[in-house]
C-alpha cells in the first residue's frame, strides 16, 4: 500500500508492505503513480533491472532511481513490480511493462528525481514503512 504526501516543493509517498521487498514494489508503484496514470498498463515485456547502495536507505533511493530512469527516460509503463531479492546491498527486480502511450498513459507531474530529504525506512511491527521525497 503507499499514499501520497504533500509537501510545500516535493512531493512524498508513504509505504506499507509486510517485507522489504514488497516495500519496494510499492514505492516503485508508487512513484509511477505520482508521474502517470498506469491504470491500464499491459504487461507486454519485462525489464530486468537492478540497483546497489551501501545501507537499506541508499538502496532504496537508488532503486527508485533506477525506476524512473525506466519510465521517465526509456518510456515504459509499468503494470507490476516483481523484486526478487533485497539483499548485502543490491536490489534485484523485473518490471512488468509496456511502451508508453501517452493517450493510454496520460502524465500528471514530471519528476526530476529521488531524494535522501526526511527519507525514512524502518521495521515495524506489521512489516516495513518508509516515506520517501521526489523532487519536481
Amino acid at each position: 500500500m503507499y499514499e501520497i504526501l504533500e509537501h510545500t516543493a516535493d512531493i512524498g509517498i508513504r509505504v506499507k508492505a509486510a517485507t522489504v521487498e514488497a516495500l519496494f514494489e510499492e514505492a516503485a508503484m508508487g512513484l509511477q503513480a505520482v508521474m502517470l496514470d498506469a491504470s491500464c498498463a499491459e504487461p507486454r515485456q519485462i525489464v530486468e533491472t537492478q540497483a546497489t547502495g551501501e545501507d537499506l536507505a541508499s538502496l532504496l533511493v537508488n532503486f527508485l532511481s533506477e525506476v524512473l530512469y525506466w519510465i521517465d527516460a526509456k518510456r515504459v509503463v509499468i503494470a507490476r513490480v516483481e523484486v526478487e531479492a533485497v539483499a548485502e546491498g543490491v536490489a534485484r527486480a523485473r518490471l512488468h511493462a509496456e511502451p508508453r502511450d501517452v493517450r493510454r498513459h496520460p502524465g500528471k507531474v514530471i519528476v526530476k528525481g529521488v531524494t535522501y530529504h526526511q527519507l525514512r525506512i524502518e521495521p515495524t511491527p506489521e512489516g516495513w514503512l518508509a516515506e520517501v521525497f521526489l523532487d519536481i
